[in-house]
């Protein structure tokens, strides 16, 4: 009977949060130029880069590039990326407001004069480790 105890502690405990990694390959990368630099947003934070719940950077090669965003927690997020070719830390974009180094979106959203909609690109995480794919536009 010692283990009953136990048993009622166990189930009356709060539930461990689960915090895993977020893997996301990154395709398209057109050349060594640079980093390819990542950010997991929520919904209040979209777009907002001092806000991310998570950043990752890694020097650019082309093709395909993996970045990792370690011990993210459970929620409903959605990554952008692009490759700073000139390593000036920001997507550049021409006089006409399009972006001229290559960007791209969780689930490939895309947006109608400017960046998707959170929900557009938004997934679920359950905090156990998830992978995705990103096709850079260029």
């Amino acid at each position: 009977m010692r283990l009953a105890p136990l048993i009622v502690a166990a189930l009356l405990a709060p539930a461990v949060a689960f915090a895993g990694d977020l893997t996301v390959t990154v395709k398209g990368v057109k050349d060594a130029n640079g980093a390819v630099l990542g950010a997991v947003y929520d919904e209040a934070s979209f777009m907002q880069l001092p806000k991310a719940k998570a950043v990752a950077r890694i020097k650019a090669a082309p093709g395909a590039m993996v970045l990792t965003f370690h011990g993210l927690p459970a929620g409903r997020y959605a990554v952008a990326t692009f490759h700073d070719a000139n390593g000036n830390g920001k997507l550049d974009w021409n006089n006409l407001g399009v972006p001229v180094e290559g960007y791209g979106f969780s689930n490939d959203a895309q947006g109608s004069g400017g960046p998707p909609k959170f929900g557009q690109a938004a997934f679920s995480f359950d905090g156990a480790g998830k992978a995705l794919a990103i096709d850079l536009d260029y």
